[in-house]
């Protein structure tokens, strides 16, 4: 331990399994009190129970730690409310709110559910801002300020047979940024300093089970560090970033910007003009996710022929 989180309150969802309880243990290591919030549901949302948040709350008391447990669907709104709440009500503060909480129903856009759409949505996008609203409301009256973490994922760029959590990371980021500018409009008008950012974690959980196809990964506990980082004081300053976390790789990703312009010679552009001069002027941007797509397909194409 060395104390990097000393005498911070963290709240934590799906903080029962997988990356959440990585990040819980870990925290809790570093000298934090922990929200271990988790519904402990199956990956489709079903059996909810609260067994795995209070297993977590075992294993870190059992080290010496301080923590409690929430057990509810952070879908809901109130659940969000509850999750801060218990850490202020405990300690007096809220000091960072980490949300890996998920679950997959995974199917093609075209013969996806209404169900399957907006559990997933609720459970990702409106979890986090469920999670973000509570805390940032009590983060901007804490002189201490706070962190917010979302959690996306490389497929927020596009996803075949997942749109829905495609959907759902995409938004996550957006909202993120949003609370990004927030505080950083806050902390020029001299309030507290509050910095929230995102992970794209890549690891060995039951949400990866399922991929398809070999991906680069690593272990739930390879992404707590940058979790505590973002936390802590030493990564205050870091605000509105998406951060990949695999194994020993961290990434930075891009930040949008327009990078080509054409201008019509008239009032308005017409279709025709448009078909004429678009290849040769903005043109497109590649896409590396259809690139990589073509060439796995490809490559079991190869793998069908030699067979």
């Amino acid at each position: 331990m060395t104390g990097y989180l000393e005498g911070k309150n963290i709240a934590i969802t799906g903080a029962g399994s997988g990356i959440g309880k990585a990040i819980a243990l870990a925290c809790a290591r570093e000298g934090a009190n922990i929200v271990v919030a988790d519904y402990g549901v199956a990956m489709d949302g079903s059996d909810p129970t609260s067994e795995v948040a209070d297993a977590v709350v075992a294993e870190i008391t059992a080290e010496g730690g301080s923590a409690l447990a929430i057990a509810g669907d952070i879908s809901q709104f109130d659940v969000g409310e509850q999750v801060v709440a218990a850490a202020c009500d405990t300690w007096g503060s809220i000091d960072g709110v980490v949300c890996p909480a998920g679950v997959l129903r995974e199917r093609m856009l075209f013969n996806m559910s209404e169900d399957e759409w907006d559990h997933v949505i609720a459970v990702h996008l409106k979890g986090h801002f469920n999670v973000y609203r509570a805390a940032f409301a009590r983060m901007r009256k804490q002189e201490t300020g706070g962190s917010l973490i979302g959690f996306t994922s490389g497929a927020f760029t596009a996803s075949t047979a997942q749109a829905n959590y495609s959907a759902a990371k995409g938004g996550i980021v957006s909202l993120t940024r949003s609370a990004a500018l927030t505080a950083a409009a806050i902390r020029l008008r001299g309030g507290p300093a509050i910095n929230a950012n995102c992970i794209a974690p890549v690891a060995r959980t039951r949400m990866s089970e399922n991929v398809p196809f070999e991906i680069e990964t690593g272990d739930p506990e390879d992404i707590a560090p940058m979790a505590i980082y973002l936390m802590s004081d030493a990564g205050r300053d870091v605000n509105a970033q998406i951060y990949t976390v695999v194994g020993r790789r961290i990434s930075v990703w891009n930040q949008p910007v327009e990078v080509r312009t054409m201008m019509a010679d008239g009032d308005r552009w017409t279709p025709e003009q448009i078909a004429a001069e678009l290849p040769s002027s903005v043109g497109q941007e590649p896409n590396p996710f259809i690139a990589d797509l073509e060439r796995r397909m490809a490559e079991m194409a190869e793998g069908k022929d030699e067979n």
